[in-house]
């Protein structure tokens, strides 16, 4: 398994070279050996709470819903939910569905004052493919890393 510290490094190159004002992105992968190595990095789950129930979530991470369901509401308490949860000193990482919700949080914990703080591109389920199927591409699921009904 690749160390914490070039993965970090790699995520930040990325942010880099895309212009991202939060610290960095990581894959589905990264994601996993960055908070299976290091114990105070954490993983922030920003999908609703429908979607963890419907489509699956990972046993480890933290919850704070960027919108809820129905209707995609915006979540207005999310950035007092994350930081009554999350240090901001921790090294932080945002998954959603596919990668969208999880940028924007991480570029709200940045202008919060989280230093750490990560997208994980390609989110839970993954892009979609031609049949607007997902899973089948990339993804935290396809990658086969630990998750729960």
């Amino acid at each position: 398994m690749e160390s914490v510290e070039n993965i970090l490094t790699q995520a930040r190159a990325r942010a880099s070279q895309t212009g991202l004002s939060y610290a960095g992105a990581v894959t589905p992968q990264e994601a996993y050996a960055v908070i299976s190595q290091d114990s105070s990095a954490v993983l922030v789950d920003v999908r609703s709470r429908a979607e963890l129930e419907l489509v699956g979530r990972v046993p480890v991470a933290t919850h704070v819903e960027w919108a809820f369901y129905p209707g995609m509401v915006a979540n207005a308490d999310f950035a007092a939910q994350l930081q009554a949860q999350v240090d901001k000193s921790r090294t932080v990482i945002f998954m959603c569905r596919t990668g969208g919700r999880s940028h924007n949080a991480a570029l709200l914990a940045q202008q919060l004052g989280y230093s750490h703080a990560y997208n994980m591109v390609e989110g839970f389920e993954g892009e979609a493919n031609a049949l607007k199927q997902r899973t089948l591409m990339n993804g935290w699921k396809h990658a086969g890393l630990p998750w729960t009904n």
